[in-house]
């Protein structure tokens, strides 16, 4: 067998990075259409646990691929962080949407609609950062996709804000009581996806400092 079978193999990891920033996107297109468009709920809830899952796949391609490559083009430990947060940020979508399914939401809110246009535009904005992670030529633009990034979450934090204040007002039935800690159940988990991706972005600008 040639001695060249026994080396380490080298990865393309801003590749899979990409292929995981996409598959963020998708889900988080597909949230949008189920709060947007609450119709064929469990459908669209169940597209929804399928890019999951495919993230799932990402995410293990990724962890399985710093035990087979010498050269990383950045740090290992970067690597592992990068790739759960991005696993955990598709992971709190696909929990709002079968929390929605499991609690038998009537419909959404409209405070609902504007925290997921928040989650879809900040995983909108990594899909297209975490291609230029190796590009030094793009290194302001993979800054500014960042900055837009933690912006964005701080309108998430407003929004949230807004909806908490609120929420329990008039609320005298058990019923109701029910409905409204639910529903903040549902708006927390949508900031805490938006915090999700300001983690991706501040773990991006991490990387880039360290090689700057």
């Amino acid at each position: 067998m040639p001695l060249f079978s026994f080396l380490p193999k080298t990865v393309n990891f801003t590749d899979l990075f990409s292929q995981a920033g996409t598959n963020a996107a998708r889900t988080s297109e597909a949230l949008v259409d189920l709060l947007a468009n609450y119709t064929d709920v469990e459908a669209k809830v169940r597209r929804i646990r399928d890019l999951e899952h495919e993230g799932d796949r990402l995410s293990r391609d990724i962890a399985g691929a710093l035990t087979t490559t010498f050269i990383t083009p950045f740090d290992r430990e970067d690597i592992i962080e990068l790739n759960n947060h991005l696993d955990d940020f598709v992971d709190f979508m696909e929990d709002v949407a079968r929390r929605m399914w499991l609690y038998r939401i009537a419909r959404p809110t409209a405070q609902a609609v504007a925290l997921g246009a928040v989650v879809a535009r900040q995983a909108e904005l990594l899909a297209r950062a975490l291609p230029l992670l190796e590009d030094k030529k793009r290194t302001s633009d993979l800054m500014e996709f960042t900055r837009q990034v933690k912006e964005l979450e701080d309108e998430g934090d407003r929004l949230l804000d807004e909806v908490q204040v609120a929420i329990y007002d008039g609320v005298t039935a058990i019923p109701d009581l029910v409905a409204a800690m639910r529903w903040n159940e549902l708006y927390t988990l949508l900031e805490d996806a938006t915090d999700q991706a300001q983690r991706v972005a501040n773990t991006i600008e991490g990387i880039l400092l360290k090689h700057a």
